[in-house]
């Protein structure tokens, strides 16, 4: 039954995380939002709302491995297995318009997210400084949009969202889907990890790092390998600085306002350095704006693997 609830809720989590971000476009674009506003809030966010639900359900049930290692292991899944296995396929250039402005703000944010893990504790004042600083991403976005829309790189933002519901009684069953789902699926995902790692006598640290993170990185990992088979995997590198900015500022500032975080010893001498060390990775590829080639490609995804191992051979 535990691998049944976990794998049940991860379904559930990403199913109606699609419907609530389907509905919710749908239900701005009716009421004359711009689309660049629905794409910085409503996609951003809605996107992000599985690993947010299941962040703040296992803070709020005491089990803080759990939504520390969502986080931590999602941010070192994107960079290594997401960006990894498409360059494999077929190379990715990393040219876009704006990827040295935002891969600076991800390393910077993943600077301070360690930092103020340092402490031991991700406090109330912690989460607020985090989601204050993704509210001012958001803003700077939408300034840069609309003084220069090309340097934004945001004018695909909504390309890849499609079967949205044009009736309102259909756009609001997505929605009320989307909503009521959302917490049932991060419960089931959240008993599922905790009775696995008792089990198994692993942390839920580990189970969070590895197979939650995994399982909510999997729908980014589809669509940038079937961009990548269609020669188009450019699109993962923007995908990935966006979800790692989120996951930092957005889920862990979100989740620390609601329950204080404490830090664990496995998180401050391996596993937050490891999050660092895949941002950094990042970091001449798109400075030099160069290509990820097959060959670092494969190098990033025997990283990931690696990691794998490391973390269930500590725990």
């Amino acid at each position: 039954m535990m691998y049944l609830a976990l794998a049940g809720g991860l379904i559930i989590l990403l199913f109606c995380g699609d419907l609530l971000v389907r509905g919710a476009v749908a239900l701005a674009s009716r009421f004359g939002v711009h689309p660049l506003i629905i794409g910085l809030t409503v996609v951003a966010f809605g996107t992000s709302a599985p690993e947010l639900m299941v962040s703040v359900k296992a803070a709020l049930e005491g089990s803080p491995g759990i939504s520390l290692g969502n986080i931590v292991g999602s941010n070192v899944a994107n960079v290594l297995l997401v960006l990894g296995l498409p360059a494999i396929i077929y190379p990715t250039v990393c040219n876009q318009a704006s990827i040295r402005r935002n891969t600076s703000m991800m390393v910077g944010s993943t600077i301070l997210f360690v930092a103020l893990c340092m402490t031991g504790m991700l406090t109330f004042w912690d989460g607020l400084i985090l989601f204050l600083l993704v509210i001012a991403f958001l803003l700077y976005s939408a300034h840069r949009a609309r003084t220069s829309p090309a340097d934004a790189g945001l004018e695909d933002e909504l390309d890849d969202i499609s079967g949205l519901p044009e009736r309102v009684w259909a756009i609001c069953a997505f929605l009320a889907i989307g909503l009521l789902g959302l917490p049932l699926g991060a419960e089931l995902v959240v008993e599922g990890a905790t009775e696995i790692a008792r089990r198994f006598g692993v942390s839920e640290a580990t189970i969070g790092l590895t197979v939650i993170s995994l399982g909510t990185s999997l729908p980014e990992l589809a669509t940038t390998l079937v961009a990548a088979f269609r020669r188009q995997a450019d699109v993962a590198v923007g995908n990935v600085i966006g979800s790692n900015l989120f996951n930092i500022l957005a889920i862990g500032g979100i989740t620390a306002m609601v329950v204080p975080l404490p830090v664990s010893e496995a998180f401050l001498k391996f596993d937050l350095w490891v999050m660092l060390a895949s941002a950094l990775l990042v970091v001449p590829f798109a400075f030099l704006r160069t290509t990820i080639t097959r060959f670092a490609g494969a190098v990033f995804t025997v990283l990931y693997v690696s990691f794998l191992v490391t973390v269930f051979h500590m725990s």
